[in-house]
């Protein structure tokens, strides 16, 4: 019996072992994930793109050894919404309500850290979080929860809002940094014009400093990756570079030619550097898939334009607009042995994406109420000879709007930009100061009396929106109306929708 029971051990001991070196083989097989989100950089801010006043060598490098995409939008012309699809693959249209700073992710769905670490990796948030900490409103002086490390995410540190608005101060983990309790922050509330986010009083222990702020993000995301060299990782890097205030490090301070907004694009760039240089000294860049882009199009700044500088291409519009220019943006993929290097796609995608693709990427299957909105890509990533196109739909939100593509057609369903572009109230530049054209509009950025009520464009044609064919095509705007009205009543999913359309 004895020797029965030494043998079943041994068996046991033996399938115990090969079992765990199988776990082993399979997490060394796993790639690294890093994904670098940038803050309102335009899809015409890097040298790869058109850029010509600005350096940015290491972004340049990244679209030559991986995937550049000319048609990747983000799913909102503006910051959360964005953040919201990245991380949830749902459009915040879902959401449902209105954002009292309150944690905006459901912990009851998948989500990109939830998914990561579910598949045995380690997961940080490194940088700008802007989705919200506890369940009614922050408590900003007390436990910051449920928040980026309740969502799936092992390690957070970096901004909670963006760096302009109140509180200005870093997180780590549930807490904010240097925070004494003999001075307590408090929030006032909006003070528009000046101060449209509210005012932060107290907490003068725990404020900023913006200048050193994208280097302190780069060090500990470079910290997190050496930590965790030996095991599968997930780093979402969310940069503050390029969102106002424009603050650039002092060694960057006049390097560019086209002012502090080129020289906080080019501490950008020198920050993904030293990202790629770190995998590459720890030997992780075979192994790692690495994706750069930005939650929205860069705002028309009038220094770097007089300079010569088009943030945003030949595009129209800018940050929070319906418009191109407030949604398309630069999408960089490297992963050699994977992406084929060199390459370009001209596939129309979007960053709510993402959760449908590391799921392809890590072998994990989705719920049926998971990323409802979010599109497997890595067909495209991949090059897959033969794939079709891996979407039909595409939902973009403006400040006062929302427009949807369907292939070639955009429909934006109201007169105007739906953002600062055409608010007679907003101080921000207008495109025809840059020499944009639409025909909706005089030279001068007049709209004209016999303006359609709203915009149709051809954008396989008319990439920059010159002109609009609402008139010229009743049945396409009725089509896309009915659509739009579908998802933003949340009768279906962009995914159930675009498996009724043909490709």
């Amino acid at each position: 019996m004895r020797t029965a029971k030494l043998g079943i051990l041994v068996v046991l001991a033996l399938v115990a072992v090969a079992a765990s070196a199988t776990l082993a083989a399979d997490m060394a097989s796993k790639p690294n994930i890093v994904f670098i989100l940038a803050d309102d950089l335009g899809y015409g801010d890097i040298g790869c793109y058109g850029a010509t006043k600005v350096k940015t060598p290491n972004l340049d490098r990244l679209a030559r050894d991986g995937r550049r995409f000319t048609d990747a939008h983000s799913s909102a012309a503006v910051c959360t919404p964005t953040r919201y699809a990245v991380v949830t693959g749902r459009e915040f249209y879902r959401y449902g309500k209105k954002w009292n700073h309150e944690l905006t992710v459901a912990l009851d769905r998948a989500s990109l850290p939830s998914l990561c670490k579910s598949a045995g990796y380690a997961t940080a948030l490194i940088g700008k979080w802007h989705l919200g900490f506890g369940e009614d409103a922050p408590d900003w002086n007390g436990e910051l929860k449920p928040g980026p490390l309740e969502c799936g995410f092992d390690y957070f540190f970096g901004t909670a809002m963006t760096h302009n608005e109140p509180p200005q101060v870093l997180v780590e983990n549930h807490h904010v940094v240097n925070l004494s309790p003999d001075d307590p922050i408090k929030i006032l509330p909006p003070q528009p014009p000046k101060f449209p986010f509210g005012v932060m009083q107290g907490g003068k222990s725990a404020l900023v400093d913006h200048e050193s702020l994208c280097a302190l993000h780069t060090e500990k995301a470079v910290k997190f990756i050496e930590q965790n060299k030996d095991r599968p990782f997930f780093l979402y890097y969310g940069m503050i570079n390029v969102h106002v205030p424009l603050t650039p490090g002092k060694r960057f301070q006049g390097t560019s030619q086209c002012g502090v907004y080129g020289d906080y694009i080019q501490e950008l760039d020198w920050s993904v550097g030293q990202v790629l240089a770190t995998l590459q000294r720890l030997k992780l860049s075979d192994n790692t898939l690495l994706i750069f882009t930005s939650d929205n199009g860069a705002v028309l700044h009038a220094g770097a334009v007089n300079a010569g500088h088009l943030a945003n291409a030949d595009l129209l519009g800018q940050k929070t607009d319906a418009w191109e220019g407030g949604h398309r943006v630069p999408f960089m993929v490297r992963w050699p042995g994977h992406v084929p290097a060199g390459t370009r796609s001209s596939e129309m995608i979007c960053l709510a994406d993402m959760l449908a693709t590391f799921a392809a990427v890590l072998g994990r299957e989705l719920g049926p109420d998971d990323g409802p909105d979010s599109f497997n890509i890595l067909p495209a990533i991949l090059d897959e000879p033969s794939h079709k196109p891996v979407r039909l739909l595409l939902t973009m939100i403006g400040i006062s709007g929302i427009a949807i593509r369907e292939g070639r057609w955009l429909l934006i369903p109201k007169q105007g930009s739906c953002g600062f572009s055409t608010d007679v109230e907003s101080q921000w530049l207008k495109p025809w100061k840059i020499g944009r054209k639409n025909s909706d509009y005089t030279d001068d950025g007049q709209l004209k009396p016999d303006a359609p009520p709203g915009q149709l464009y051809d954008l396989e044609k008319d990439r920059d929106e010159t002109t609009n064919l609402y008139t010229q095509h009743p049945e396409i705007v009725k089509r896309l109306t009915v659509i739009l009205d579908e998802l933003r009543k949340h009768r279906r999913s962009q995914r159930e929708l675009s498996a009724t359309l043909a490709p």
